[in-house]
């Protein structure tokens, strides 16, 4: 399963936005603070981070990932056995992440694994059933 990502769906961004949205569709216990410079990934949850401030170069999948950059307003659904790390960021970088029903997740570090979960069944954003990428 491949991360997704969502460009510019918040025009206006505030981390209440992003709270409400994902809590909408399912993805709760969210938290504010920003991305580890260090690969870690979560073998027990999928992630949701939407970016309400700045902008970040997050590597997704490892040392051989692709560096994605996010500016405020987008949204990144991270798998399961996804590993991902901050490259980069400016000084304002800031998150909102969240979980699917609430699932308190696991710090593994390293390199990630194949997604040992079936997809989600919301989207955080859209609500519609599934993953799409």
């Amino acid at each position: 399963m491949n991360p997704v990502l969502h460009r510019a769906v918040c025009p206006a961004p505030r981390p209440e936005w992003f709270e409400t949205r994902f809590a909408e569709n399912g993805w709760t216990g969210s938290w504010r603070n920003g991305v580890f410079d260090w690969h870690h990934f979560h073998m027990t949850t999928h992630e949701v981070l939407g970016c309400y401030a700045g902008w970040a170069v997050i590597q997704l999948g490892g040392e051989t990932g692709q560096p994605q950059r996010i500016t405020a307003g987008d949204v990144v659904i991270i798998p399961a056995g996804c590993a991902h790390k901050r490259l980069e960021a400016s000084a304002d970088f800031a998150v909102v992440g969240a979980y699917p029903g609430g699932a308190s997740p696991d710090m593994q570090r390293g390199q990630g694994v194949a997604c040992p979960l079936l997809v989600w069944d919301r989207d955080p954003v859209f609500g519609q059933a599934g993953a799409s990428g």
